[in-house]
């Protein structure tokens, strides 16, 4: 009996090398600029080639601007970023997908499974953390380090020690209104930050089945916030009626051939899982972070918790740290917490379904005076099918700034960054100290808070009957 990780694992194992460590092969390298040139650099510089160039795809997403009108970086040193790396991916022959590239340029990890190069059953790999997001595919993916982007260049192959295995069981159905982005903070905020750290996190249960794809691929994005490498939802109807028709999955007759084997993904009845962990779906909320740590967080409808009332000391110290950098304070309410900036965006919550439900919000309203909002969609595909919607002119009406796609605020590599002392809603995945810019405060929550927020002026629900 073997787990749906297992059995990804086992089909990609070449090699049991010392030290527990295996040798897999990689089916897709996926690269960005910010960490991709440097790395080309490295290959050349040691006189290597690269191994498969059809295996690998490149995007320009984390420093390339998202101004209207953008042609490369905002400054100097973006833009030679991302021309080098238009010049390296030319002379290397690895398909890159830039703006004026049949409009397929995006956020990696949004890019990866609409053009569907993310599949069921396949490796994945890029130098980016979030990678565990194609995980909702049925895939291997999983974030890797520089040096291991010159080695999967080299080799197609990469060393990794296997993990333990988790499954978290959504038990039940979420209520209405409660969202992908809620489900996985919610676990996040029950087990910790560290709570899947050394695990792969198999997702599992009826809530997860209710989900469209998009949606897992939100509820994967963030199990790096859980300290796991790996996240993975068993594919299924919803997975391969999403794939089918995509541009780089099979076609016709091929496509039918392959659902036998992605039907054979599923982890097998009675299967061991070195961790357990059950969730009541009922129980979740909609959930928005207070602190500078995604496991800092509460429903909307909560106060802050005091710092005196947990028992370790380590995380005690923690919890006022965020309270004193935030400008917070315990038993406080978050909507009693005035916004400057909302942010609709980044990897986790940028794609098509995401901006339909922000839209439905804020259509015919408008933005409260003193905030400051953002939509980036994640792709220029998404950007094209939310202007084919309007969506693009009811953000706009509604006082959004619509940008073109980046990873833009979510990480602000490209100068996109959140004020000094700022209040941002976000839809993005990380709230860490400076994560937005420096003295920036996070705080992380659905698209459907965000824009609610947005209306408010602080951080709100969604006003009832509203779509979430």
């Amino acid at each position: 009996m073997k787990t749906l990780f297992d059995k990804l694992w086992d089909s990609h194992t070449i090699a049991h090398l010392a030290g527990g460590i295996d040798l897999l092969q990689v089916d897709r390298h996926l690269m960005h600029e910010l960490t991709g040139v440097e790395a080309m650099r490295v290959l050349e510089r040691r006189g290597l080639n690269v191994d498969s160039p059809s295996l690998t795809f490149a995007t320009l997403d984390h420093v390339i601007s998202t101004m209207p009108g953008r042609r490369a970086g905002d400054a100097a040193w973006s833009t030679e970023m991302v021309e080098a790396m238009r010049a390296q991916m030319t002379h290397h022959a690895i398909p890159i997908f830039d703006i004026g590239n049949e409009g397929r340029q995006g956020i990696v990890h949004v890019i990866g499974p609409e053009l569907g190069l993310s599949l069921p059953g396949t490796s994945i790999v890029c130098a980016d953390s979030h990678t565990c997001t194609h995980g909702a595919m049925g895939a291997l993916a999983f974030g890797i380090g520089s040096t291991e982007v010159v080695h999967v260049l080299a080799t197609q192959t990469i060393r990794q020690k296997r993990p333990k295995t988790m499954r978290v069981l959504f038990d039940g159905r979420v209520r209405e209104g409660v969202s992908a982005k809620d489900m996985i903070l919610y676990v996040i905020g029950k087990i910790g930050a560290a709570g899947g750290t050394g695990y792969a996190v198999e997702y599992a249960g009826e809530a997860v089945e209710a989900l469209s794809m998009e949606a897992r691929l939100t509820l994967c994005n963030l199990s790096i916030e859980l300290g796991a490498k790996f996240g993975l939802v068993a594919p299924d109807e919803t997975t391969f009626a999403y794939l089918r028709g995509k541009q780089y999955a099979p076609q016709g007759a091929a496509f039918d051939a392959a659902l036998d084997g992605w039907q054979a993904l599923a982890t097998d009845d009675g299967a061991h899982f070195d961790r357990e962990v059950v969730i009541d779906a009922s129980e979740i909320r909609v959930q928005v972070t207070w602190g500078t740590s995604p496991e800092h967080v509460i429903a909307l409808d909560e106060t802050i918790p005091d710092p005196a009332a947990l028992a370790d000391e380590s995380r005690r110290e923690a919890a006022q740290n965020a309270i004193d950098y935030m400008g917070v304070r315990a038993g406080q309410r978050l909507d009693e917490l005035a916004v400057d900036r909302v942010f609709i965006g980044s990897c986790t919550n940028s794609r098509i379904e995401d901006l339909r439900v922000a839209a439905s919000i804020v259509d015919g309203r408008h933005v409260a005076r003193n905030v400051k909002a953002w939509v980036v969609p994640g792709s220029l595909t998404v950007a094209r099918q939310a202007q084919a919607e309007g969506l693009d002119a009811i953000f706009r009406a509604a006082g959004f700034e619509w940008r073109e796609p980046g990873c833009s605020m979510c990480v602000g590599a490209n100068g996109d960054i959140v004020g000094r002392g700022e209040r941002c809603v976000s839809t993005s995945n990380r709230n860490f100290i400076g994560r937005q810019g420096p003295g920036a405060r996070t705080h992380l929550a659905s698209p459907a808070v965000a824009a609610a927020s947005a209306l408010a002026g602080h951080i709100a629900a969604p006003q009832a009957g509203a779509s979430q």
